[in-house]
């Protein structure tokens, strides 16, 4: 009896042994493809923390650090945050005092018009995914698929029509016409998302909460609102990261007051006759990282429940 339960003691502690190795061994493997994967964002903050002259260096410096040794001397680069302040403060020439470049007030247009467009395609296609889910109309199939074809078209199909009608609204160059746009056209994204998050809640509770008397008002914000909590979290970033990244409406309908950084990053790739800037270009890349990173990073747990809603249960 002793030898037996000896050996099953024996068999459970090499069971739990091979299940912590296999562990550790899926979190390393997930460790290096996620550095792979990393890398190229790597390389452009290390290029914003390079000197100039050593961007195209040969051979190349690859380190701020030589990691105890680890890497070469001649791989490693002094760093410096020099690319950083030239960003919004340029030297045009020799002797010269530093003139504003207006990436301030770049950086700035890109977090309204991205942050305000977002939340109006939000607050508009929440409300009308849960009609949609709620209260399904005849033909309700073809209405969703007639607003999401809105997003199949490429913007270079519609650019014409859009500059037109912008033209004649007056709204060229303006934060209220390039906010609308892009409420537009994330306005068939946030229904789809938002719905299929609406038709997977249980209607039980709503039904009961309208039999005691409950508005349609009070069951939208305070029961089913409450569990698309995620859904909005994810769509809110997936919004903002398509908007974020926007180039081509940016390109033709805006104006220097409401440039937004993508438009704006042109003026960084000739530095003053002498070429590509390189070091310069890839600091305004990291600054323009920053607040989409900020944002996932604080929702990223509402995020991860987001994208797996309706297949992992909590």
């Amino acid at each position: 009896m002793t030898a037996g339960v000896s050996f099953r003691a024996l068999a459970g502690r090499r069971g739990r042994r091979g299940v912590a190795e296999a562990g550790w061994g899926r979190t390393a493997a997930a460790a290096l493809v996620s550095l792979v994967y990393f890398l190229p964002v790597l390389f452009i903050i290390f290029t914003a923390i390079k000197p100039q002259e050593l961007a195209l260096s040969v051979p190349p410096t690859i380190s701020p650090t030589s990691l105890f040794g680890l890497i070469p001397d001649q791989f490693v680069f002094p760093p410096t945050l020099e690319n950083f302040s030239s960003v919004f403060s340029r030297v045009m020439t020799t002797g010269s005092a530093p003139e504003p470049t207006g990436f301030d007030l770049y950086f700035f247009n890109s977090i309204v018009i991205a942050t305000v467009s977002v939340l109006l395609a939000l607050v508009l296609g929440t409300l009308a995914a849960y009609g949609f889910s709620r209260y399904p109309l005849k033909g309700n199939d073809t209405y969703l698929f007639i607003i999401l074809t809105t997003r199949m078209l490429p913007a270079i199909v519609v650019i014409i029509p859009v500059i037109l009608m912008f033209r004649a609204a007056g709204l060229s160059g303006s934060y209220l016409g390039i906010i609308l746009l892009y409420t537009a056209f994330n306005l068939a994204f946030t229904i789809w998302m938002m719905k299929s998050f609406f038709d997977e809640l249980s209607s039980d509770v709503e039904d009961a909460a309208r039999i005691d008397g409950s508005s349609e008002t009070k069951v939208f914000l305070k029961i089913c609102l409450p569990q698309v909590v995620a859904g909005l979290a994810a769509t809110f970033v997936f919004g903002l990261i398509l908007t974020w990244n926007e180039f081509l409406f940016a390109l033709l309908l805006t104006s220097t007051d409401t440039r937004t950084v993508p438009v704006a990053m042109n003026q960084a790739v000739s530095s003053g006759g002498r070429g590509t800037d390189w070091t310069l270009l890839a600091a305004i890349e990291t600054l323009f990282l920053i607040p989409v990173f900020l944002v996932t990073f604080f929702l990223q747990n509402h995020l991860l429940r987001g994208v797996t809603f309706g297949t992992v249960k909590r």
